[in-house]
């Protein structure tokens, strides 16, 4: 009875027309920034939209136009088939000019901004040089977060997409569907007449083909059970998710005893092992990185790691650390940009900052470059190789703009 006399509160369609305008007018707006912010984001909206536009058609030109046209002429692609794969390579290349567009856009407004004397204006009434590049500093964030979301989100299944699309077209096997040669190997640790542990090879688990979670021609090596050694082999092994084993179907398995020579052979119809369903996550993997996302090169240096395969592992760790560090160079782009063209009576025309742009992006890639190369060969921690460029990056830029402030 209590319960039935209290009221529901009203959703915000049912409060009177008054109370939902004034709910309207307390929400943030566009108006509610101040009035420099407003002006100076206006005024970079222009330059980032050109530089999105001029990078991604010059890198989508360079990378993907000419190698399609080349397939269209000379292995018969059709042109649907090419246009798609270009829509689907799209994003891709979005995502490298993000960070050029923003150093391209915060150096080109604020030096039309610095020559034309109007932060000269907001000097003379107390406006400080940190205050001014602050919105570009928000639009480089917002930057960052949606280049993040994009190379982690789109760019890795649209890349693979693109694969399957012109694989599809030229007749070829689809990726993600069926693979060749699923190898997997697996380290236990032993203990060693002394005390210590390593790490010994266990299992090898291969099938030529691999079809929609189904492993067909499969052989599998036990070396777990020490002085003895088995082999199974079959047609077909597929992942039993109720038993958690797997199931193999028309097979033999034969025991060799090292110590006397001796070996047992049986045949099956259907046998369950127990092991690990990896080699069907080693299999359904992409094996390129710029196709993965972070969860998936997580779980494949998890695999590498396993396989005893401390050099790739290291490789995709580095790799992995790259993909979590590429976005934030749109922060270091950004406060590099606004930095040079805060600069007092700083004057670059477009075709000045493009060509600045580039020096600048060049530079900072191969400095990337060269430390990812130390983080792969293991003198620099992944970690360092991939953030380092960021850190120099970012200290590099508030060097500029305590230049600028002075």
């Amino acid at each position: 009875m209590k319960g039935a006399l209290l009221e529901k509160r009203p959703t915000w369609l049912q409060l009177p027309s008054r109370e939902r305008l004034r709910d309207w007018q307390r929400t943030p707006r566009w108006r509610d920034l101040p009035l420099l912010d407003r002006w100076l984001l206006q005024e970079l909206l222009g330059p980032l939209l050109f530089g999105i536009a001029a990078f991604t058609a010059v890198s989508l030109s360079v990378g993907a136009v000419f190698e399609l046209v080349r397939r269209v002429a000379e292995s018969g692609l059709p042109v649907l088939a090419a246009v798609k794969v270009l829509l689907l390579r799209l994003p891709s290349f979005l995502v490298l000019s993000f960070p050029m567009a923003t150093l391209m856009a915060t150096l080109l407004a604020y030096s039309r901004l610095s020559g034309s004397s109007e932060l000269t204006a907001l000097r003379s009434v107390g406006v400080s040089t940190r205050r001014m590049v602050l919105p570009a500093m928000a639009l480089a964030l917002v930057m960052t977060l949606l280049t993040f979301v994009f190379n982690d989100a789109i760019v890795p299944r649209a890349n693979l997409e693109a694969t399957n699309s012109l694989e599809r077209a030229l007749g070829k096997a689809i990726a993600t569907e069926q693979s060749d040669n699923a190898l997997y190997s697996r380290f236990s640790d032993a203990k060693l007449p002394n005390g210590d542990s390593v790490k010994v090879l266990s299992h090898i688990f291969f099938a030529r083909k691999f079809i929609k979670g189904v492993m067909f021609d499969v052989t599998l090596l036990d070396f777990s059970r020490e002085g003895y050694r088995q082999m199974l082999t079959a047609l077909i092994g597929k992942w039993n998710e109720d038993k958690g084993m797997w199931e193999f179907t028309n097979g033999r398995i034969t025991n060799i005893d090292v110590a006397s020579g001796t070996t047992t052979s049986a045949s099956f119809d259907r046998y369950l092992y127990p092991f690990t369903r990896d080699p069907i996550e080693v299999a359904q993997l992409p094996t390129d990185a710029s196709t993965m996302t972070v969860g998936q090169a997580l779980t494949a240096e998890r695999l590498l790691l396993e396989a005893n395969n401390t050099k790739e592992a290291r490789r995709l760790r580095v790799r992995i650390q790259e993909k979590i560090a590429f976005p934030a160079i749109c922060l270091v782009f950004g406060l590099i940009g606004s930095s040079l063209g805060v600069r007092p009576n700083s004057r670059t025309s477009r075709s000045q900052g493009f060509g600045i742009s580039v020096l600048l992006i060049f530079g900072y890639y191969l400095m990337s470059f060269i430390f990812s190369s130390l983080g792969i060969t293991g003198t620099l921690m992944p970690f360092i190789a991939a953030w380092l460029p960021v850190f120099i990056g970012l200290a590099g830029g508030l060097w500029l703009l305590r230049q600028a402030s002075r």
